[in-house]
Formats: C-alpha cells, structure tokens, sequence
C-alpha cells in the first residue's frame, strides 16, 4: 500500500518542479531588459525559422547541399584556411554556429578535421578575448566597480582559479559565443588561463568533428543509395550516440560546476550565489555586450 501511494505521489512532484520551473523562468523574462528581451525572441525565431525550413526543404536537400559545400571546400588547395578563418568570425558575439562549423570540419575532412576544429576554436577564442578586453578595458573597470553579481564572480574565480575556469569553460552554460565574452570581461582571469580552460572542449570538439564524419556519407544520395540498412542504421546510431553523449556529459559538466561555485570554502554563502546567478545572466548582463547599468554594491558596502 504504501508502494502504490509512493507510486501515485511522483507525477505530482513532478508536475510542480515544472511548474515552479516555468513561473521562475517567466519572471526571469519580465526582469530582462528591451534589449535582452528582443534578443530571446530573435532567438526563438531564428530556431522557429530553422525548423520550418527541415520541415519545407527536407533533411535530404539539406543533408546533400552541406555536402556539396563541404566537398567543395576541401578541394580548395586551402580549404581549411576558409574553415579555421571562419572560427575567427563566429567567436565574436551575437554571431552562432559554433558546433555547427565543427560539424562542418567533419563533413569536408572526416577525422583529419580534428586539428582544424580545434585549431580554430582555441585561436578564434583568444583572438576574440584579446579584442574584447583591449577595446572594452574602461567599460569593463566602471562595470565591475558598480556591479554586485560581478563583483561576486570576480572573488569566487580569483579564489578558485583556473580548475574553476576550467570547469565554465567545459560547461555548456553559457553558449560558446558568450562564453567568450565572459572570461574577456572578467578581470581575474588571464588570457594564458583562459587560453589553457579552452583545451577541455576538445573532447567537444572530436565528437562532433565524428558525428560530422558519419553524416557526410549518409548526406550525399550517391553514397547513401550503396549503403545496405545495416550500414545505415549503425551510421544513424553512432551519430545520434555521439550527440547523446555529448549533450549528457555537457549536462553533468553544468551541475559540477554550479555546485562547485555554490559551495566554496572560504566564501560567503551569498557571494557564491551571486556568482552562480551572474553566469546564468552572462548572455543579457555581460558589461561587453549591454548597456552599462549601476547597481549598488551589497556585500562590500560599509555598515550604517
């Protein structure tokens, strides 16, 4: 008996965590900014625009036209230049397609464009780490003087140091592009530690250069009409498997490092949640990105 009522008792559990979830997210939405704002509902409609595209081309136009690009570049005698320069463009913010241009490596050079990927990732990264924090410099001293959130990542990753920007930079909170932008705006870290943090997404980096490899084949028709089913079902499984798993350990990733920031030692309790929520915010409160806003001070201010 009481088995079935434990039975009986999850779903609401459940049902709650989710509405609790929304409620959160929705007042989150109503705090955000005019910009902030547009920025979520671009978001929305570039990915709205995406799908209704897969729906109205079909992945199989799709799927052979990456292809015949992907081909076509790697018969260009530098080729690969095209793909490393691209990683250059894509590390600057609001740009995207990160992972997608790391597929795309994959496409045109199988594993051989594992150095590319990677290549491009780690320089297109400090190239953009460096323009921000030399353009930026006077806009990043006001904000983090003026901001508390900031402040408070600022103490948390100057305590912890590069095993914590490690695990951010691993993290897939926030996305690629913003996380550029965070490390250039935070005035702990340096650009040798930033530059080393960036070597723990090459696992990243190799899975999807592979998953890249395995759609190539399954993309172009001529290929794909001299594959038996066997072939084919275990193409389609290794790329969804590597995508899966991907996804899963970047999830992990995340937990590991919010908890990591919410408990450490020699840290008040409230600066450790201020740091963690900061990361959250990083793509709508990122001094580099948004207007400068002052927000007083709250846990370095002198008592009355």
């Amino acid at each position: 008996m009481d088995g079935n009522r434990n039975r009986i008792h999850k779903p609401a559990i459940t049902f709650a965590q989710v509405k609790q979830f929304g409620w959160a997210a929705l007042q989150r939405y109503r705090k955000l900014n005019t910009y902030s704002k547009l920025f979520v509902w671009g978001t929305v409609a570039l990915y709205a625009s995406l799908a209704a595209t897969l729906v109205i081309i079909g992945p199989d136009r799709i799927g052979q036209t990456l292809y015949n690009l992907a081909q076509k570049i790697s018969h260009y005698p530098f080729g690969w230049l095209i793909l490393f320069a691209t990683f250059f463009v894509i590390s600057f913010p609001p740009c995207v397609g990160h992972t997608t241009l790391i597929t795309l490596c994959g496409y045109a050079y199988g594993m051989k464009g594992f150095p590319i990927a990677a290549g491009g990732t780690l320089f297109g990264s400090a190239f953009t780490f460096i323009v921000l924090r030399f353009l930026f410099s006077r806009r990043l001293q006001k904000w983090s003087q003026s901001n508390e959130k900031w402040q408070a990542l600022e103490t948390v990753i100057a305590t912890k140091g590069l095993p914590l920007i490690m695990l951010i930079r691993a993290s897939p909170f926030p996305p690629w592009v913003y996380s550029n932008t965070l490390f250039a705006s935070i005035q702990s870290v340096a650009l040798w530690q930033f530059f080393l943090a960036t070597f723990v997404v090459f696992p990243k980096v190799a899975i999807f250069v592979f998953v890249g490899s395995r759609l190539a084949s399954l993309s172009d028709g001529e290929q794909r009409s001299h594959m038996d089913t066997t072939t084919k079902i275990l193409n389609v499984s290794i790329s969804v498997g590597g995508v899966v798993v991907a996804a899963l350990a970047s999830w992990i990733i995340y937990r590991a490092m919010r908890n990591e920031i919410l408990h450490l030692q020699g840290v008040p309790p409230e600066i450790d949640e201020l740091a963690a929520e900061a990361i959250e915010e990083a793509e709508e409160g990122a001094p580099l990105l948004g207007p400068h806003r002052e927000n007083t001070d709250r846990y370095d201010r002198p008592s009355a």
